[in-house]
């Protein structure tokens, strides 16, 4: 294999078998952490603050892992061996994290860490030895210099622990971030240019909708495996229904709107396709948290249906759908320039309808939630009858 071709490869299609498997690890990975913030909302009370900011910090090493992977898949064939030897590390290195991530800020800081860096070095590392005399190489070279970067925070949080932990990670996920924001500045190189990005719009689009279902299916995972423990008393299984419901609510809004259901064509017009995919990434991001923040929240009423006011866990219930639709409504900004009046209007449902939850019992929290995602999806159907007809963007 020469690098030149592997240069020329762009990926063509639907995703591969073998990136649908690297999904199935995080589908473990995000019930760790949705078991990681049940324990922080019900255990670490005291500290509640920063056990989320660490929480926030996994996710965030999580997340560059998939969407990296996600980005590679889409600039080259993975069909190819060398690209699908780059995913089976990634999947390995993702179960690793996963496995690790209840204890990263403790014993398993360093397993955590180095996991990350060498996954993160290796895959643009790689290329870059791949891609020997290509135009397309300083690409990886970039990403490779602004990986290597951000691993000094790693490792060093890692040897550090404690509080330093947690500042030393928080600077190598804002050196990530930057990086890509400022499109991989590097000496010699200079800025990535979308002239040799050459990312397969219809395969990107793919993968970010895959990644929305696999959040989906984890709050199905993560009701379900609750009210299989607890029982199915009147109240609990209530609310199982409504955060059911709430899910399918959650597929709806994304699925049958323009952006949701023709992601590829977005892309194709974007006139800079980098800052499209990033943009795209960080929206995906905010939608997929806001699932699992819903997923917790409703997780904990169906475990403790009588529980008493908690404005934390109210944050939760009301915070992930407030979160999914922020998401959602970036997103579509970006990708048509126009924001539906029907997220606006969910959005300014849950701020009028904060203060009456607060007075309210608990167990009427995910009810109201559910109600206000009922009655976006209906003013979407009543706006535009078409949309129900068929499902968009069908499997194949």
């Amino acid at each position: 294999m020469t690098g030149g071709r592997l240069g020329d490869s762009r990926s063509q299609g639907r995703p591969t078998y073998l990136e649908l498997l690297l999904d199935l690890v995080y589908v473990f990975a995000l019930t760790r952490l949705s078991q990681r913030l049940t324990y922080d909302f019900t255990m670490s009370r005291r500290t509640l603050l920063s056990e989320l900011g660490q929480t926030l910090l996994v996710l965030l090493a999580l997340w560059q892992v998939w969407l990296l992977t996600a980005w590679m898949t889409s600039r080259f064939d993975p069909r190819r061996i060398e690209i699908q030897i780059i995913i089976v590390a990634s999947m390995f290195g993702a179960m690793i994290m996963a496995v690790s991530l209840p204890l990263a800020f403790g014993e398993r800081g360093v397993i955590f860490a180095s996991t990350f860096v060498a996954v993160h070095i290796g895959r643009p590392l790689l290329l870059v030895l791949v891609q020997r005399g290509h135009p397309r190489q300083p690409v990886s070279i970039r990403i490779l210099f602004w990986s290597t970067l951000a691993s000094v925070g790693w490792i060093a949080g890692a040897l550090t622990g404690g509080a330093g932990r947690g500042i030393c990670w928080t600077a190598a996920v804002v050196v990530e971030f930057l990086g890509a924001a400022l499109r991989w500045p590097t000496p010699g190189y200079g800025r990535s240019d979308s002239t040799f990005w050459g990312i397969g719009a219809a395969h990107l689009a793919e993968r970010y909708q895959q990644v929305l279902l696999i959040a989906l299916g984890e709050t199905i995972l993560v009701t379900g495996f609750i009210l299989s423990d607890v029982g199915f008393a009147v109240e609990r299984t209530s609310i199982f229904v409504a955060s059911f419901v709430t899910t399918v609510l959650f597929w709806r809004t994304y699925f049958y709107q323009p952006a949701g259901s023709t992601l590829a064509a977005a892309f194709e017009r974007s006139s800079d396709p980098l800052r499209f995919s990033r943009s795209a990434g960080y929206t995906h991001l905010v939608m997929v948290c806001g699932i699992v923040a819903t997923a917790v929240g409703y997780g904990l009423l169906i475990e403790d249906p009588y529980a008493g006011r908690d404005p934390s866990w109210l944050v939760l219930i009301f915070g992930g759908p407030v979160l999914f639709l922020l998401g959602r409504v970036w997103f579509e900004r970006e990708a048509s320039r126009r924001i539906p009046v029907t997220w606006s209007a969910g959005l300014l449902c849950f701020a009028l309808l904060t203060p009456v939850a607060a007075v309210l019992p608990m167990l009427a929290a995910p009810f109201l939630a559910t109600t206000v995602m009922a009655g976006v999806v209906v003013a979407d159907v009543l706006r535009d009858p078409g949309q129900f007809a068929i499902e968009p963007n069908p499997p194949m």
